[in-house]
């Protein structure tokens, strides 16, 4: 009576596969963590690429281990990050290396996309907001770079969808990272032909994507075993918010990791004009929603700090940073200069400076620095999605790795003045693994997948404090003004409401 599922969760930084356990009596789930592995980018050929052939391995190695442990597995299934691809030729091999999303191959690239296709347009077709790391740009610069390999690839394949292919042969697109790539039409679900033909990406690049639960096809174990591959939601924050106890249309989530992915669930896409002048967007999301959402630079920014650092652990800088002086230091995350410099230390206290603060010297100014700004960029986020979504946000839920930062938590308590519930904190695992509990038959839905993790797991609520103080308020006005493009369009708001 217990089914046995095997989620492959890999991130930025790192991989795990996490076994699961699901009691069909008591309809409850027991995940650990069967192993875990290092994901780095490695420069190939002058570009940040991807080892994918290490990460395969590694998958064998840690489901091999399983079934020497004596587990079962019924099923097995990839999630990870959106927007990087590989190109598979007709022999059914790689074409060319994979390319990280941090490459400055796309340096310039929207601005020529944006040229002859009109940003409007893109908008309104996709719904997903302009990063000039998507699928999209990333295509038209590899194309130009190399035109000959047009009559060479057969599929574009994202990084889980090649995993999956890896495991059992089967080449399919899988929806909610398909929607990643800035090339799925927001109202069909399927490839925006238009935008393909004018990027000049041959069709039978890409087949209509499958939903998440579709049975792939079969891994067979070094012992013989056949076992189910399931597509679950394959984007790591589409398992993530499948995995998150929304039971009302008021909670905002955010998932919190390497990146901050802050927003709301929706049963339709937001893709007005107001929503592209917050830069919001509309991914995929499980059981026909969409997940209405900005992208934040989140964690990744610590994590940096932490490796320069070399001597401090995450719980320890979080710690320092509680004893350092509030609101000294402020940058904006997502400004470009922090997606992939050569030291973040310089990259903040460069901005600092350029920005009149001074610049951050002590680890605890460092770390304050970057969470109080990730806390107020959640509250300014807050903001746009009540104003496009047009209705009150009442509380927000936190899942992810970064749910366990219990500053972090109370800080975005404090700055939003709403209350926070956090966890689960493997959420992308979790939802992972519900989605192939589905695809086998054990779960039936959505519903009924979050009332399962609401039996199963319990989180911690954090409380606004007092309302915001003087200096906060202070500091607040501040940082809104660290984003030039958004505080010019806050001012025309407030002189045409005017």
């Amino acid at each position: 009576m217990t089914t046995y599922v095997a989620a492959v969760d890999i991130g930025a930084s790192s991989g795990r596969i996490m076994v699961a356990a699901y009691d069909e009596m008591r309809r409850t789930v027991q995940m650990h963590e069967a192993c875990r592995f290092e994901n780095r980018i490695h420069q190939r050929q002058g570009r940040d690429c991807w080892d994918l052939d290490g990460l395969y391995r590694n998958i064998l190695a840690g489901l091999g281990k399983i079934e020497q442990d004596g587990i079962d597995l019924d099923a097995v299934g990839v999630d990870t990050w959106g927007v990087d691809f590989v190109l598979l030729g007709r022999d059914g091999q790689p074409v060319g290396e994979p390319v990280s999303y941090r490459d400055h191959r796309t340096d310039g690239a929207m601005e020529a996309v944006h040229a002859t296709i009109p940003p409007d347009e893109i908008y309104f077709r996709t719904g997903i907001q302009f990063l000039q790391f998507n699928t999209l740009y990333q295509l038209y610069a590899l194309l130009r770079e190399r035109p000959d390999w047009l009559a060479q690839v057969e599929h574009l394949l994202m990084i889980p969808d090649y995993l999956h292919y890896r495991l059992c042969g089967t080449a399919a697109c899988e929806y909610t990272n398909a929607t990643t790539t800035q090339l799925v039409n927001v109202y069909t679900g399927d490839w925006d032909r238009s935008l393909l033909a004018r990027l000049g990406v041959p069709p039978h690049w890409l087949s209509r994507p499958v939903q998440p639960g579709t049975v792939l096809g079969h891994w067979m174990t070094p012992k013989g075993r056949a076992v189910k591959v399931i597509a679950p939601a394959t984007h790591d924050t589409a398992s993530a918010v499948a995995a998150t106890p929304l039971f009302d249309e008021r909670t905002a989530y955010i998932s919190s990791g390497t990146w901050s992915l802050m927003g709301l669930e929706s049963q339709y896409p937001m893709n007005s004009r107001a929503a592209r002048a917050c830069n919001l967007t509309n991914e995929g999301g499980v059981d026909s929603t969409f997940r209405v959402l900005k992208n934040i630079m989140g964690l990744w920014l610590i994590q940096r700090v932490r490796d320069e650092l070399g001597r401090y652990s995450f719980a320890d800088l979080a710690a320092a940073a509680e004893t350092a002086e509030p609101f000294r230091y402020l940058v904006n995350p997502n400004d470009d200069r922090f997606l992939n410099p050569v030291s973040m230390i310089d990259a903040i206290r460069a901005y600092c400076r350029e920005t009149g603060q001074g610049e951050p010297q002590q680890p605890a100014e460092l770390a304050r620095c970057v969470f109080e700004s990730l806390a107020f960029l959640y509250r300014r986020t807050v903001a746009d999605l009540e104003q496009v979504a047009n209705r009150k946000i009442e509380r927000i839920h936190i899942v992810g790795g970064g749910c366990n930062n219990r500053l972090l938590n109370q800080l975005t308590a404090d700055f939003c003045q709403l209350p926070v519930d956090t966890g689960p904190s493997e959420a992308s695992a979790l939802g992972n693994i519900c989605y192939q509990l589905i695809g086998l038959e054990r779960l039936a839905d959505l519903d009924e997948v979050r009332q399962m993790i609401g039996r199963t797991f319990c989180g911690e609520r954090f409380l606004p404090r007092q309302a915001f103080s003087v200096p906060g308020e202070a500091a607040w006005r501040t940082f809104c003004r660290l984003d030039p493009i958004r505080h010019a369009s806050q001012h025309t708001h407030e002189r045409e409401t005017a």
